[in-house]
């Protein structure tokens, strides 16, 4: 049995909210880049982003990040250079925060690199940290047990987030 957490509409809602929150830590820029942790965090950067081009002028750059979710110590795969984001406003997107596992092994591959501005972004964040790592700006705040996970799904037809 799915246990939805979030439908469609509060998805909408919550990526729009998210969405206001960053044009207003970075409204005085002309640029960030939202660079989501592939698969579902990058769905939901380019959610954002489609928001973020209907609320602001800022110049919005997707950027899609590869982490090995079973070997996060891996190399870090993006779709663009280092040189490419270096001394810019960066905000690192996932769909949950889960263990905060995946989401300090990117920011640990960031700070390579110097940035004027980072946040991180998350759907759904389940207060279960492994990691002293936290979501800037985040849709939902859930106390889970260890025990129940949550899946976000981004489709076609339907978009929806579960308590399994």
């Amino acid at each position: 049995m799915k246990n939805i957490i979030l439908t469609q509409q509060e998805i909408n809602h919550k990526t729009k909210r998210i969405a206001y929150q960053i044009y207003e830590t970075f409204a005085d820029e002309q640029e960030v880049v939202l660079a989501g942790i592939a698969a579902n965090g990058y769905i939901f950067a380019q959610k954002i982003a489609r928001e973020l081009k209907e609320i602001s002028d800022l110049n919005i750059v997707l950027c899609e990040v590869k982490i090995n979710k079973t070997q996060p110590q891996e190399t870090i795969q993006t779709s663009l250079t280092p040189e490419e984001y270096a001394n810019k406003n960066l905000v690192l997107i996932d769909d949950v925060l889960n263990s905060g596992t995946t989401l300090i092994y990117g920011v640990k591959h960031f700070l390579d690199v110097p940035l004027k501005k980072f946040k991180t972004a998350v759907l759904v964040d389940r207060n279960h940290k492994k990691y002293p790592v936290k979501a800037d700006f985040k849709g939902l705040s859930l106390s889970t047990s260890l025990l129940e996970h949550i899946q976000v799904v981004f489709e076609e037809s339907e978009e929806y987030a579960y308590l399994s």
